[in-house]
């Protein structure tokens, strides 16, 4: 699985609800294939995922290998 995909299916299973009880943005440091920065928005109206910063300043910042990030979500 890449990366990308993985970020795909994050974005397919956000839910309002799950913004609204998680409340949080998570900025991911990947490095190695499909690195670069991506983020998860639970706390935005909608919430989102994808590549680049999160539109509203991260609760939490973290820093592993694509290769890491794609083993922990599957």
């Amino acid at each position: 699985g890449s990366v990308a995909e993985t970020f795909r299916v994050i974005q397919g299973t956000v839910t309002e609800e799950f913004v609204k009880s998680t409340q949080g943005v998570f900025q991911f440091e990947l490095s190695g294939d499909g690195g670069g920065t991506w983020y998860i928005d639970l706390k935005t109206k909608g919430g989102g995922a994808g590549f680049g910063k999160p539109p509203v300043a991260a609760d939490v910042v973290m820093s592993m290998s694509s290769a890491d990030f794609v083993k922990m979500f599957t």
